[in-house]
């Protein structure tokens, strides 16, 4: 039955099994009078999952199910340092395998916490959500374990109408789903004429996919579109509403990045970078990784769009002869 323990909601199975394990008994049978709460759980719109004191997931909502991709039946038994999810911060470093790991915070603290992070997908690309971790009690006050609660924070509504205006006016890219060359270069004439009225700043990532041939020579031209699509989602789903994200031609992505100075935007060039690498795609011969090579810069007074776009490819060529996987910003480099 389900009982409030300091301000949370305690679930207890079958006599002997310790409150907040699992909605389901030891056989995998739901309680009758459990039935509601189950479904109350999996109507939910959020996703709900638990986790043991060992981080193990017990229990996982219909909610989780449909942001993440993944059926109960994956994840249950696993724990989430086994990075099925491979939950990131912020600024695209895994948080699962250190002390980052919300769980492990609240386990500690005792406190409830609230943090957003980034998780992947079961078809490879990241997704930013907004997470809510409380600890569970049992009578004696004592931390069992914990309930995690989090939701799409990617805006998905926004992005299918922004998809159909591009649609109208021919400025999306059919494959990938965001925005075609013709919009990028409409979205970098638009922040110009913006930063010379009114001195907003915005920078560009020129980014390009690392060795791209060969995932097509070896996994066929299906797999690499699989592969430009996961890549466009991971970028797009990961900048701000107003930010715009476009496919430049081949295995080239633009971001237009507002209102930011050189650090915000090699910053942002950094969590791309990393969300990227830890994305794939998943083939009957396994998982497909890449990673992406970007050129990061700031506009300049009085310059043209054509020398924007010289100076970004330049810088972005600087980080392939460096070695790939990472990002070129003026005279900074970073490593991947």
């Amino acid at each position: 039955m389900f009982r409030k323990t300091k301000g949370l909601t305690s679930i207890d199975g079958e006599s002997g099994t310790r409150p907040g394990r699992s909605i389901h008994s030891r056989r995998g049978e739901v309680a009758p009078d459990q039935e509601f709460y189950k479904a109350l759980l999996d109507n939910l719109y959020d996703g709900v999952y638990f986790l043991d004191t060992d981080r193990r997931i017990t229990y996982w909502n219909q909610g989780a199910e449909r942001i993440t991709g993944y059926r109960a039946d994956e994840v249950v038994g696993l724990k989430c340092a086994d990075n099925i999810l491979v939950h990131s911060g912020c600024d695209g470093r895994n948080l699962c395998s250190c002390d980052r790991c919300p769980a492990v915070q609240v386990f500690g603290s005792g406190d409830t916490l609230e943090k957003q992070m980034i998780v992947r997908h079961r078809d490879g690309h990241q997704i930013p959500v907004l997470t809510r971790v409380a600890p569970i009690r049992d009578g004696d006050g004592r931390i069992i374990g914990a309930v995690e609660v989090f939701s799409d924070h990617s805006s998905a509504v926004a992005m299918q109408e922004e998809i159909e205006i591009l649609r109208e006016a021919a400025l999306l890219d059919t494959l990938t789903g965001v925005g075609n060359r013709r919009f990028g270069e409409k979205a970098i004439r638009d922040r110009l004429c913006e930063f010379e009225r009114y001195g907003w700043s915005f920078g560009i990532l020129f980014a390009d996919v690392d060795e791209f041939k060969r995932v097509n020579d070896r996994h066929g031209h299906d797999v690499g579109d699989e592969i430009l699509r996961m890549v466009a989602k991971t970028l797009s789903r990961n900048v701000r509403s107003f930010d715009s994200v476009s496919r430049w031609g081949g295995d080239e992505f633009l971001v237009v990045l507002k209102n930011v100075s050189e650090a915000d935007l090699l910053a942002n060039g950094e969590k791309l970078r990393r969300l990227v690498q830890f994305s794939n795609w998943t083939t009957d011969a396994g998982r497909v990784q890449v990673t992406v090579s970007i050129g990061a810069t700031v506009a300049r007074v009085g310059e043209t769009p054509e020398l924007l776009l010289r100076r970004a490819d330049r810088l972005l060529y600087e980080s392939k002869k460096r070695g790939r996987n990472r990002v070129s910003a003026a005279l900074v480099q970073t490593v991947a």
